[in-house]
Formats: C-alpha cells, structure tokens, sequence
C-alpha cells in the first residue's frame, strides 16, 4: 500500500520566505500547493519541486474559495505566508491607503485562507497552521504604525484562533521574524533600491528566507502532540526591532 504525502498550502510563495518554505517543505516529504498572484513564478516554482500552482490573490474572496476547491476535502499544513509592508509614515501622516492595503494582505487575507481551508485541515486529524507574523507584531516602533497594526492583528488572531480550536485536532502556530533580507520586502516597502539596501546596510548577517523556512519545516514535522505557539526569530545582530549593530 501506498501512502499519499501530507498536502501543505503556501500563500505568498512566489518570493522570499513563501518560496523557501514552499522548497524545504517539499524536501520534507510534502505535496506542495503555492498559491499566489504571479502565476508564472508559482509554476516554474511547481515544476521544480513537484507541486501544485495555484492562482490566487488571498484578498480575494473567489480567489480562496477557488483554492479550497483545488485543496479538496483534506489539507495537513496551511502557512498563512502572504503579506508586507508600505511606507514607513510616521501615523499622522500615513497614507491611509497604505494602511488598508497592509490590512487586506496581511490581516483580512489569512483571515479569509483560514477560514475557507480549516475544515479540510480538521478533516485531517492533524492539520497544523502556522501564520507568518514579525515582530513588529510585538513591538511598536516609529515609522511603522501601520505594519505594526497589521502584524499585532495576525498576533491576536492566532492566539484567538488557538484558543477556539482547543480539543480540534488543529495546532496553530506564529512564526515571528525580524530582520530578514529578501529580494523584495523591503523594496517594496520602501520603494527604492537605494533605500531598500539601506536597511540591511553594514548588518553582517541579517536573516535570509531559508532560515525561517527551516524553522517553518521544523514546525511543520515535529510530533502532532507538540504545539509551538510563537517563534521570534531575529539575527544575531538585531537585538531588537530599533537596535541593530551594524559594522562600519
């Protein structure tokens, strides 16, 4: 008799840590569904590591209902992955349009991921959710209201969500990153490439996406009974969201 691999779904995985997460799980035994807007970068992804792609904007809502159609009746894994950040406005002057967008992304779309894929990951028996937060969902800092009211909200609601699932065989988990060089999270916060090196300027060792996809992976495989309820990941270099050594 032939087993089928577990099924995991990575939102946002066309990049960065969705993307790595969506690799190191596939070399964990998983069948691998990516879901994201970029269609062309999920399929070339889906090609490389056997898996699945599927269109899918989470802030749409027929997007997600169209993927928990292609998921079926049983998912093991769901990595609310998909989010970012823009501007770095200090609140009384950010741009409100930038505050809703971070709210759509990050707050209403693994709102929505979560809701329409959590029956088939009861169906399970083992289904485990592990949201991408940051610590920005920890700790305010200036500059970043708006992110950090986006990422706060994913805090609280996996802390609810645990608390509502207790005796449902769902585990839930945060993982919440600090500082992590990506090709496009900063860019696209910040809007410049200049600016968006700036960031990781003179910082030996800033996080990459691979480190928090292992850390995803490790979740993801440890005995079903064992429920990591937070992870805050920084590099050795940041010591918190404001204090960061950089060498000159």
């Amino acid at each position: 008799m032939t087993l089928e691999p577990p099924t995991a779904v990575v939102t946002g995985a066309s990049s960065g840590i969705g993307a790595a997460s969506a690799r190191a799980l596939a070399a964990a035994g998983f069948h691998v569904v990516l879901a994201a807007r970029r269609v062309d970068r999920i399929e070339a992804l889906a090609a490389e590591i056997g898996g699945e792609a599927i269109a899918c904007d989470v802030t749409h809502p027929d997007d997600v209902a169209a993927l928990a159609s292609a998921v079926g009746a049983s998912l093991n894994l769901l990595v609310n992955n998909a989010g970012g950040a823009y501007g770095i406005d200090r609140v009384a002057v950010g741009k409100v349009e930038d505050w809703r967008a971070m709210y759509e992304v990050n707050v209403i779309g693994t709102l929505q991921v979560t809701q329409a894929l959590l029956p088939a990951l009861i169906a399970s028996g083992a289904g485990t959710i592990i949201n991408m937060g940051s610590i920005a969902g920890h700790v305010a800092y200036e500059g970043g209201g708006g992110y950090t009211a986006a990422k706060h909200a994913v805090a609280v609601m996996t802390e609810t969500l645990r608390l509502e699932l207790n005796g449902q065989p769902v585990r839930i988990s945060e993982i919440a990153p600090g500082m992590v060089r990506t090709e496009e999270f900063s860019l696209n916060r910040l809007g410049d490439p200049d600016k968006a090196a700036a960031v990781y300027r003179g910082v030996a060792e800033p996080l990459v996406a691979d480190d928090i996809a292992e850390a995803v992976r490790w979740i993801a495989t440890l005995p079903h009974h064992v429920n990591i309820d937070m992870l805050t990941i920084k590099p050795l270099a940041q010591a918190s969201s404001t204090k960061v050594h950089r060498e000159v």
